[in-house]
């Protein structure tokens, strides 16, 4: 699982960080579910694997996250980041945001 998940971090200056990560095969797809659709873009995720290492130290010290897949969703259910009932559903694929104030 060393290299199964994508993460970029969205650095700004006028609000915290967004760590987004997504399962790898997810990158440049596109997931339709009853009520949307969502591109998954490297644009956005990143363009290259992060190791579990790196993917637990961002979302520690996190302040917004944007999470998309199975594989990562339960990596940060494992962590006790967020919980199963956190995330929704967008077709087969869960997905999860959390922002701070």
């Amino acid at each position: 699982m060393s290299d199964t998940m994508f993460m970029k971090i969205h650095r700004s200056r006028e609000s915290p960080d967004v760590i987004a990560v997504c399962d790898r095969e997810l990158i440049n797809t596109t997931i339709s579910g009853e009520t949307m659709k969502v591109t998954v873009t490297d644009a956005f995720y990143g363009t290259s694997p992060a190791t579990q290492d790196e993917v637990r130290k961002a979302l520690k010290s996190a302040g917004n996250i944007n999470l998309m897949g199975e594989r990562t969703i339960s990596f940060a259910i494992e962590m006790g980041i967020i919980t199963k009932d956190d995330c929704i559903m967008i077709g087969k694929i869960p997905h999860v945001q959390v922002y701070c104030l």
